[in-house]
């Protein structure tokens, strides 16, 4: 993705995704803040496996994650395992619309990798942060979308 379209305007067409699909599947309103999630946070993250070859996270506090299973599943309470689904369901859902936006920027098809779900902070090994965009719903409910590309491996002079 660094090099197919230009960071700012993919940075653009992210956070609108982003905004959009988690206001329509789970009508939570998240707005563009500073703040970075707390210590008690959980990852959602897919690799692109065809078409580029980049990365996105979307890491959260758990109370987001927590209000996103109780939105999308229509209950209550909700186990680790509903957490752990419903991020990977809502990450798979929001990358779907992210590859399609992509392929009609570029006219390149994307592949990705089934969501990972992490009980942390999570970065790839080996990908460095390219840019991120920091979202805020409610206390305690911070979040960022991550975009990471592959680091520049020694001898390489920097290029990718």
């Amino acid at each position: 993705m660094d090099k197919a379209i230009p960071e700012e305007k993919l940075r653009e067409g992210l956070d609108r995704i982003v905004r959009e699909v988690t206001e329509a599947s789970a009508g939570i309103a998240l707005v563009r803040g500073e703040e970075k999630p707390s210590d008690h946070i959980c990852t959602v993250h897919i690799g692109f496996r065809r078409g580029f070859r980049s990365s996105l996270s979307f890491r959260a506090d758990a109370a987001l994650f927590i209000r996103l299973a109780q939105s999308m599943l229509n209950v209550e309470h909700v186990t680790p395992e509903d957490l752990e689904d419903v991020g990977k369901e809502y990450f798979n859902v929001l990358c779907g619309h992210i590859a399609a936006a992509l392929y009609k920027a570029t006219h390149v098809s994307a592949r990705f990798s089934v969501p990972s779900f992490y009980w942390e902070s999570y970065s790839p090994k080996d990908h460095t942060e390219q840019f991120v965009i920091r979202y805020s719903s409610g206390p305690r409910e911070a979040a960022e979308l991550v975009h990471h590309i592959p680091a520049p491996r020694a001898g390489d002079g920097g290029t990718q």
